[in-house]
């Protein structure tokens, strides 16, 4: 369990990924179309150099995490923030469509070495199987990314244009983000012997099969799954209220309930679902989507808020059981390049999210929701296949 110690690093890791979020991921969903009317540009392109910065950070993603192995997260969050920063900055400055993709570009190798995965792992680095409730603490901050994100991204584009609104960000990097990442405790050697006492009472209990090939692929095609949705509901969701009949307003207010959902879904893993092997909560989480879009297309518009509810909790405890399902399943030896490895379709999933989804809102509307949730079902039947084996001990 998390305990006052933790707590400080909690706070600051995961406001620098409230950050590092807000900036990026949910940063397009609101300045794609001004970015693409003021370059003269067809938005496509926009989501074209967004989806380069993904596919980066799927490349990336291995070497950052064995880099997190290694020597521990804080020089490589501390790098990521001059990254973040300086891809901002550049990304502010582009008058064409090379500038905008080599600007995309660095802001994708930051990605790869600054977001979740990278804190997850600077995590068990330093805490080893005991780990879990603090990666959870993180998503509980970072949950809000989008409810902060998005304002202040609209805020800073009315006042400023888009340009001022990815400054705005870039200074946020290097005046809050890399103070923050730079409070990271430094790594100690590595704690294999203290890992493997951890649990010597479960696993004498109730021995686990050792961890196969069979496991990692399957938690690799949910993650890969759950991110293609949650990038396309970040990507699209106010276009896709909008489609559906609501005013633009009206889709921002919904909108805004993903993050304080996902923090909801968050405390629940925290409290009740902690006493759970993860595997349970991500069956229930994958479930949390396709209920959603079901309802939304049996009532309309007039059920977006129970969507957005719906989505943004299961997508909160899914986003821990990225982090907690492969420290279970596998341990917390060479965790930070195996999480890279296993998140690397993932990556390219996203990459791919926003173009794929925004053509299936072109051809069918509201209907593309049938999409999404038919991905949702499929990764809930790909986690029915694994055992629970031996829960993580609650602490």
């Amino acid at each position: 369990m998390t305990t006052p110690r933790t707590w400080p690093l909690v706070l600051r890791l995961g406001t620098a990924q409230t950050l590092a979020w807000g900036s990026t991921y949910y940063l397009p969903a609101l300045l794609a179309r001004p970015m693409a009317d003021d370059l003269g540009l067809p938005i496509s392109h926009i989501w074209i150099a967004f989806t380069v910065a993904l596919l980066a950070s799927a490349v990336l993603g291995p070497f950052a995490g064995r880099a997190i192995d290694r020597w521990g997260g804080r020089p490589v969050l501390m790098g990521t923030s001059v990254l973040f920063a300086a891809g901002l900055a550049s990304l502010s400055l582009v008058q064409d469509t090379t500038g905008l993709m080599l600007a995309w570009l660095l802001i994708g190798v930051a990605m790869g070495s600054g977001l979740y995965e990278a804190a997850f792992a600077a995590l068990v680095r330093l805490q080893g199987t005991q780990a879990r409730a603090s990666i959870t603490g993180i998503t509980l901050v970072a949950g809000f990314a989008s409810t902060v994100g998005w304002p202040f991204t609209g805020l800073m584009e009315t006042e400023f244009g888009w340009r001022g609104a990815c400054l705005a960000w870039a200074a946020l990097h290097l005046l809050a983000g890399l103070p923050l990442n730079a409070s990271i405790p430094r790594a100690t050697a590595p704690r294999e012997p203290l890992q493997t006492q951890d649990v010597p009472t479960q696993t004498a209990q109730t021995p686990a099969a050792p961890p196969h090939r069979f496991t990692a692929w399957v938690l690799s095609y949910v993650f890969a799954a759950t991110w293609f949705i949650s990038t396309a509901m970040a990507a699209h969701l106010p276009q896709l209220l909008v489609a559906s009949g609501a005013t633009l307003a009206g889709a921002v207010a919904i909108g805004a309930l993903v993050g304080p959902a996902q923090v909801a879904g968050r405390m629940l893993e925290f409290g009740f679902l902690r006493r759970l092997h993860p595997l349970l909560s991500a069956r229930a989480a994958a479930l949390a989507h396709p209920v959603g879009v079901a309802c939304w297309m049996l009532l309309g518009p007039v059920a977006g808020p129970a969507f957005a509810l719906l989505h943004g909790a299961g997508n909160g405890i899914l986003t821990i059981a990225k982090g907690t399902l492969p420290l279970v399943y596998f341990g917390p030896v060479g965790y930070g390049q195996r999480q890279g490895i296993m998140m690397a379709p993932s990556r390219v999933a996203q990459a791919f999210a926003p173009l794929l989804f925004g053509l299936c809102i072109e051809r069918w509307g509201a209907g593309a929701l049938w999409v999404s949730g038919g991905l949702g079902l499929s990764a809930l039947a790909a986690l029915l296949w694994l055992r629970t084996g031996t829960p993580e001990p609650t602490r």
